[in-house]
């Protein structure tokens, strides 16, 4: 056992807090919901990136690379100005929704690039640059270029010409779970000389204004001159700064409280605001900071000369008060650290063969453990008001997530991107759990049960989607999810956590339940759900209320909600090992799956079926209000997810649960139109398994046929999420009403405002669909063996196993990120610099989806976190592993 695996199994036993300190601070929380107080609903500029450094936030706190206690109650992070800016750099710019051409989309350059499971060894990468930042000339342009052209990005500025930048390493290592270290290394990249101010910021965040009498603690000048931290709640810290031979750091101070004179024109509360250090600093305001030194916002002010292609150093400490020697251990820790952290990923890395795909690995994690949040939402405080604040709008009591008064969130989150997603997300929670699993499956349990708490999941058994739509369906991927993390975690420690996943399934029985009640319009086993994730893939917005009234009968809801009788149906049978009532339960799941199948495949009396017999293909059905009923021919991801309603079982499995079997055999015999409908139940497959599908043989094939099609959703670098058929022939929705509406193939950014525009459905690669094709793939070819072939790719008169297939399309997905025979790396496209660049090429971002042709990364960029999968991609597994 490595050290890092004993401060995991310290913390898991309750012996060490390893956890107490981590990168829980937001990189972002301006312009979310709960920030929001406005009339009318518009987070984006209620909240804005210019009022960021004057406003004390209610909910949470933002900077670049910040860390903090579990709670969230003190904060540290580093804060930077290059003597040419407006402002302090104490957060990332971005672009709000209405601005970006494609919707919110940070505008920095900055890298996740590793992290231990407890958080004992991180670091980070910010490039900053030594011209004054374009704020407004990101913003002007981006608002002239419209949907149909490309985002315009920080580097396609002027400001990393000749390399005159800063390359930033932030770096935190713990001594003790309440002794942490951070060391900031500034390289500069340039010919010249360059001055950086350098100023590691300490503060509280603000629990005190929003209700009478509440308690403030504070921040002071110990003896030594360091910052002394006093507050009710937390041990005894104080912030040592390194005197440097260049200068002593120069200690400022002033209150985390707004600067209600320059945002609202009224009276401040104090004299000395959150934007005092930026004040003082930038504009040389000395009246800005508290000459008495105290308050409850810190930061040690370092100026440096940093000569060209040289680096310095600036370090800090935050540890108990009494050390004598804070430093001189310091370089000996932060480097025993270290070397623990790449001992860990040795061993975790030992099958992957070359130092590239470790690399994308080892920061993929550190990414995944990088975007750990402290997320605090109390929705009935929110829709109430404070009582030391204004009442709010009365519209807010019927307005956004009025329903959803339960909900109090307090926890350390993954979430899917700090800067563009910084609230968690239902179904990419799920997938964030996989890769997380690898390294702290108990924090990856902990994630799929928090979602399934009273104080989370709806009285209703709804599952919470996002701060944005709390009441929007996302795909039920829980049990999936669930179930993966219990075989993952069950291989790491040679037994089953039966009691998390006996409990996180009788949660995710009132969420199914909520399915069958709310999504089933008719109660026939057909499913609506709404967006289900895939923001623009239709010709609407399919959680609105259609403008040609009616309702959609959804080929991927109901696929999904195959998936999940089948997930749940194996859960309970592995409970039935040990609980003989859970095959019951199991038997349940089982019928119900095969209700769900029979609806999928033949609508009783209807002319229109799911399953197009002409095409070969599952489609929408849209039912239009006075009756009729149009297939909405749209060849899409969604008419792919039935392949990942799947599930085999082996002999030994059934052999263990008799009184299923004889349910099941039961029941089929029975139900013979419905017996039918599975793939050959009464034939045991390779090795006396039995199949569970919602497709036989031939139409997984036709299915698979257009899949594997180059020409149609097959790219270089995975499966599309719209057929390419559709380049030059459009899908086209005509209705009397005078709706004329067009699908297009469309491989990068999307062309519509559906969903706000920033994500497209309409032809780019999405890596957690593609996952789930490569393991449905695995468990198919787990029946079938490798007797049973398909042409891959579709015309080349090739054939493959489906385990080849699914390894094939493995490879083409780490083709994204690993180096090609030229070097080059797709996600990063035509970009020389990210290409070539020494001091770019191997820092990887980890975008939200990838252009259907190129590869190029798209969307959010930093560990969108069902990205992440790459890493268990880079360790191809079987499934239940």
């Amino acid at each position: 056992m490595n050290e890092e695996q004993i401060r995991q199994q310290q913390a898991r036993k309750g012996e060490e807090p390893w956890h107490w300190f981590g990168p829980y601070v937001s990189d972002r929380q301006w312009g979310t919901v709960r920030e929001d107080y406005s009339p009318d609903g518009q987070p984006w500029t209620y909240t804005t990136h210019d009022m960021a450094r004057s406003l004390a936030y209610r909910w949470g706190e933002e900077a670049i690379g910040g860390v903090c206690d579990e709670q969230q109650l003190l904060c540290l992070a580093p804060a930077f100005w290059n003597g040419q800016d407006p402002i302090l750099k104490e957060r990332l710019f971005g672009l709000s929704n209405p601005e970006g051409n494609h919707g919110e989309d940070v505008k920095e350059l900055y890298y996740y690039l590793d992290s231990t499971p407890t958080h004992s060894y991180m670091q980070m990468l910010y490039k900053y640059p030594q011209h004054a930042f374009p704020y407004d000339w990101l913003i002007q342009e981006n608002n002239r270029r419209g949907r149909q052209k490309t985002e315009f990005e920080l580097q396609d500025t002027c400001v990393f010409r000749e390399n005159r930048y800063f390359d930033i390493f932030i770096e935190y290592a713990k001594a003790g779970p309440q002794d942490l270290l951070m060391q900031i290394t500034v390289h500069n990249r340039g010919t010249q000389e360059a001055p950086l101010h350098v100023l590691p910021q300490l503060w509280f965040r603000n629990t005190w204004r929003w209700a009478p009498g509440s308690y403030q603690p504070s921040l002071g000048i110990a003896e030594g001159g360091h910052i002394c931290v006093d507050h009710a709640k937390l041990p005894e810290l104080q912030l040592y700064c390194e005197q440097m031979a260049e200068q002593a750091a120069e200690l400022l101070f002033c209150d985390n409280e707004t600067n209600a004179v320059r945002l609202y024109q009224t009276a401040n509360a104090t004299a000395y605001c959150k934007d005092g250090i930026n004040n003082y600093v930038v504009s040389g305001k000395e009246d800005a900071i508290n000459p008495a030194q105290q308050g409850t916002k810190a930061a040690a002010h370092i100026v440096l000369q940093v000569p060209a292609g040289e680096s310095r150093t600036v370090r800090v400490r935050l540890a108990a008060p009494g050390l004598s020697d804070p430093f001189g251990k310091f370089a000996e820790l932060l480097n025993t650290r270290k070397a623990e952290a790449d001992a860990y990923y040795d061993d975790l890395q030992a099958g992957l063969a070359t130092d590239d795909a470790r690399n994308v690995q080892r920061q993929a994690l550190g990414g995944m453990l990088w975007n750990k949040q402290f997320y605090y939402y109390d929705v009935s405080e929110w829709l109430a008001g404070d009582p030391a604040g204004p009442k709010p709008p009365e519209q807010r009591r019927h307005g956004r997530n009025s329903t959803w008064p339960h909900l109090n969130n307090a926890d350390i989150i993954s979430m899917p991107d700090k800067w563009e997603y910084p609230w968690y997300a239902a179904w990419d929670l799920a997938f964030h759990c996989i890769p997380l699993a690898m390294v702290d499956s108990e924090f990856a349990k902990h994630q799929l049960r928090l979602l399934c708490q009273d104080w989370y999941m709806h009285p209703s058994g709804q599952l919470p989607a996002y701060e944005w739509k709390l009441e929007d369906a996302n795909p039920p991927v829980h049990a999936w999810a669930t179930w993966r993390v219990y075989k993952m975690d069950k291989k790491q420690h040679g037994r089953g956590d039966t009691a998390f996943l006996e409990g996180v399934f009788h949660r995710l029985l009132l969420n199914f339940t909520w399915w069958v009640n709310r999504k089933d319009r008719h109660n026939r086993n057909v499913f609506e759900g709404g967006f289900l994730g895939l923001d623009n893939i239709g010709v609407f917005d399919r959680s609105a209320p259609l403008p040609t009234g009616g309702h959609i009968e959804q080929a991927d809801g109901t696929a999904w909600m195959a998936m999940f009788a089948l997930n749940m149906m194996r859960i309970a049978l592995e409970l039935a090992r040990t609980n003989t009532v859970y095959q019951d339960m199991a038997s349940k799941f089982f019928e119900h799956f095969l209700y769900i199948a029979h609806a999928m495949s033949t609508m009783a009396d209807e002319e229109i079926d799911m399953w197009d017999e002409e095409d070969e293909f599952y489609y929408d059905v849209l039912n239009l209000s006075d009756n009729g009923r149009v297939p909405l021919r749209i060849r899409s991801m969604v008419g792919l997810i039935p392949l990942f309603a799947v599930e085999v079982l082996d002999l030994d499995t059934l052999t263990e649960m008799p009184w299923f079997v004889a349910r099941l055999n039961w029941f089929l015999d029975h139900r013979p139109q419905l017996a039918a409908l599975v793939s050959r139940w009464q034939e045991p497959g390779k090795g006396q398994r039995h199949l569970l599908s919602l497709l036989r043989g031939h139409r997984m094939k036709q299915l698979l046929r257009r899949m594997l099609d180059e020409a149609e959703f097959l790219s270089d670098y995975g499966v599309r999420a719209l057929s390419r058929c559709h380049l030059e022939h459009p899908y086209q929705f005509q209705h009397q009403g005078g709706i004329d509406a067009v699908v297009k193939y469309e491989p990068g950014e999307s062309s519509t405002s559906l969903f706000g525009g920033n994500s497209n459905w309409r032809g780019p690669i999405w890596m957690p669909v593609n996952f789930l094709i490569i393991e449905s793939l695995q468990r198919f070819h787990h029946y079938y063996g490798d007797d049973f072939k398909v042409e891959y790719p579709t015309g080349s008169g090739r054939y493959s196993t489906l385990l080849e297939i699914s390894q094939a399309l493995t490879e083409r997905l780490m083709k994204l990120f690993l180096r090609d025979e030229h070097g080059h790396r797709p996600i990063f496209g035509d970009d020389q610099q990210l290409q070539n660049d020494p001091h770019f090429t191997d820092y990887l971002l980890f975008h939200e989806y990838f252009h259907g042709n190129t590869g190029r990364g798209l969307g959010a960029s930093h560990q969108t976190g069902w990205t992440g999968l790459v890493a268990k991609l880079l360790h191809p597994r079987h499934p239940d592993e």
